[in-house]
């Protein structure tokens, strides 16, 4: 085992000893680490955009959620004042029928003939 690392040890190192090969050899090494950098700017913007993405969605969502939750408060606001109003209403009603009910002349006067 050991004699097959020393054989491909002693070809690297015998190729890179080679000024062709070794420019080849930095080249492609530099073009690693430039696609390197960029993908991982590449990455860090897809990153970026989701989580704005993601934000926006959550402002959406809290939107909406708070507009959900001020109507089912009004709608029980809405229902007292349903309620105080009916209330009023009925009592109104019992003043017209009690009303209604008396005459509108008085006892003592003369009726008219």
């Amino acid at each position: 085992m050991k004699r097959h690392i020393e054989a491909v040890r002693s070809k690297v190192v015998g190729l890179g000893e080679k000024a062709k090969v070794r420019k080849g050899m930095l080249s492609i090494l530099a073009i690693f680490f430039v696609l390197q950098i960029y993908f991982v700017r590449e990455l860090l913007a897809a990153e970026l955009l989701f989580g704005m993405g993601f934000a926006v969605l959550f402002v959406v969502g809290l939107t909406i959620y708070t507009v959900g939750a001020i109507g089912e408060r009004g709608l029980d606001v809405a229902e007292v004042g349903v309620r105080l109003l009916s209330n009023s209403a009925r009592r109104g009603y019992a003043s017209l029928e009690e009303i209604s009910r008396k005459s509108l002349r008085n006892p003592d006067s003369e009726s008219a003939r």
